[in-house]
């Protein structure tokens, strides 16, 4: 008798598609797509870089989802930040999906969710640590992770390829002031029993060592509220929690109150205070205009602001333009928070207004006061060893970040070509015969202005650019609509290129050459507006650019009568 071996058949290829967080501090979002199912992890806004004028945010293009909505299965959500959950209202306005993600996180969605007028029609499933879920051809575990927020989680995602670990936003603080550490065991079991890919948070990458720990905070925080004798004023991220506890700690030992301002803090420290997060004790919370009333050596006002945002507290408490906090002699400022990139003048500026002002300023440069949600190099080495991944993929990180954490995972054994060092919209593909980039989706980013998503790009923010720079030349003329003859004009106004009284000759020659224009033109069939608007524009662009050196956006505005 012929006995015959039954083989069941290959799994699937399985991808992996970033559309933001891959070359780029925000934006995080991130794909895995199984047969016809695809989960999505995070979705991310990234904050306007300085060219970005007049934008509010960016968010991911979703094209791809939108192609495949049909296909998505839900939204996992790592942790709370802005950069994770920020384009969240604006992918559920397109498509409805359950959403997964820790208490915390889910409370503040649902602020988001309730300004976008979505948190009626959203469905919103709070996971825990250690739960387990299928989702489609997705088998997920939720696993414990330090952060600078609370409720932070890690990945692991078993499909029928294999077991993907997404770390999350994490660090390996063994002290944490909620005594919530890093799960390392859950991520060594998984190492133990076989990991396809990992994708690592690389921010910090470029730091050595280990991340110091929360509570070294404390003591600097015990130091200043000891020796300061006014008012002691701490900036701190919103969703860091922890130290706002540690502010609030400080402050009860040294028989001080507390005000929060600024509204994220304020909402923020609402919801951790409902879900016991963060714990201020009865009678010590003030509202703005009772702290007002009290010695200057009795207050703390803990508020919005460390990275001089325009419109933040902070800002508008530097500029004089807060209605009830000024600064003045004897306060104590503190900013609990790293300089982002791109933040360095706007901060620098502000601490000379708050000096200007009288205050003492202490920061990060100056002063032990802040540390990092995110791992240093020997954390991320912890990670590799604890994973033990085949293949390994860096995310989370400008393009030199994910190099360079590539380059640490290399040098801790894992060889180059499992090493996949991919950027936004690049297909990670894994099958039978291994993982590699294989293909390219439709990425970008999406700008929002206002309740406007999407509708201004590049030539706009080019226009911006361009008028920012130079300014505005405006040029009015009104014409017969028969005969083309001049009725009234030409009128030249001047926005940000000259001042029209420092430079009558200018403006006077300008409009002169206006008027030779409109003359050959009248001796013509004089129909086409468009063309001499054009022929304007051009000629007192080269006019001004000869004279000046200088290259005004020129708008000729012809009036037919």
């Amino acid at each position: 008798m012929e006995t015959r071996l039954l083989l069941s058949d290959p799994p699937s290829p399985l991808s992996i598609i970033p559309l933001g967080g891959l070359g780029e501090i925000g934006l995080n979002m991130l794909l895995v797509q199984y047969e016809e199912d695809i989960l999505v992890i995070d979705a991310g806004l990234m904050f306007p870089e300085d060219y970005m004028l007049g934008i509010d945010i960016v968010i991911p293009d979703f094209s791809y989802l939108l192609k495949n909505k049909e296909r998505l299965k839900a939204i996992v959500l790592t942790h709370g930040h802005e950069d994770h959950i920020g384009a969240l209202p604006f992918l559920l306005k397109e498509i409805s999906v359950p959403v997964y993600g820790s208490r915390f996180t889910l409370e503040l969605v649902k602020e988001k969710l309730k300004e976008h007028h979505l948190l009626g029609q959203s469905d919103l499933r709070a996971v825990s640590p250690k739960e387990i879920l299928s989702i489609g051809p997705f088998r997920l575990e939720f696993i414990r992770v330090t952060h600078s927020i609370p409720d932070g989680l890690g990945l692991a995602i078993q499909t029928p390829m294999g077991t993907l670990i997404h770390s999350g936003d994490f660090k390996i603080d063994q002290t944490p002031l909620d005594g919530v550490i890093t799960d390392i065991n859950t991520f060594a079991a998984y190492g133990a029993r076989g990991v396809l890919a990992l994708m690592s948070d690389s921010t910090n990458v470029e730091r050595e060592g280990h991340t110091l720990p929360e509570k070294r905070i404390s003591e600097t925080l015990d130091q200043i509220m000891r020796e300061c004798e006014g008012r002691v004023i701490v900036a701190v991220f919103a969703s860091n929690i922890h130290r706002i506890q540690q502010v609030v700690n400080s402050a009860a030992r040294y028989q001080r109150k507390v005000a929060f301002n600024g509204k994220s803090m304020v909402i923020n420290c609402r919801i951790a205070r409902e879900l016991g997060l963060l714990n201020v004790p009865p009678g010590m919370e003030l509202t703005l205009g009772e702290m007002l009333q009290l010695p200057d050596s009795q207050v703390t006002l803990i508020t919005t602001g460390s990275q001089a945002e325009p419109m933040s507290s902070l800002t508008r408490i530097a500029r004089d333009d807060h209605k009830q906090i000024k600064i003045k002699k004897g306060d104590t400022v503190i900013l609990s928070s790293r300089f982002i990139p791109g933040n360095e003048k706007a901060i620098d500026g502000l601490i000379n207004n708050l000096y200007r002002f009288g205050a003492e300023v202490i920061y990060e440069k100056v002063s032990e006061i802040h540390v990092s949600g995110h791992a240093n190099q020997e954390e991320l080495k912890l990670m590799l060893h604890l994973t033990r991944p085949k293949f390994f993929i860096p995310i989370h990180g400008e393009y030199r970040h994910l190099v360079k954490h590539a380059q640490l995972a290399h040098k801790i054994g894992i060889p180059k070509e499992n090493l996949i060092l991919a950027e936004d919209g690049q297909v990670i593909r894994f099958d039978e015969e291994g993982g590699r980039i294989e293909g390219q989706v439709e990425v970008g980013r999406v700008f929002v202005d206002g309740k406007g998503v999407g509708d201004v790009g590049n030539l706009i923010l080019r226009d911006r650019r361009h008028l920012s720079n130079e300014g505005l030349v405006v040029v009015l003329v009104v014409l017969n609509n028969q005969t083309g003859e001049l009725l009234s004009g030409p009128d030249i106004i001047s926005r940000g290129f000259i001042s029209e009284e420092e430079y009558p000759q200018l403006i006077q020659e300008a409009k002169e050459r206006v008027l030779e224009i409109l003359y050959l033109r009248q001796k013509e069939d004089i129909k086409n507006w468009a063309d001499i608007q054009e022929e304007i524009r051009k000629t007192l662009r080269r006019f001004f650019d000869h004279s000046l050196e200088r290259r005004p956006v020129v708008l000729p505005l012809i009036i037919p009568m």
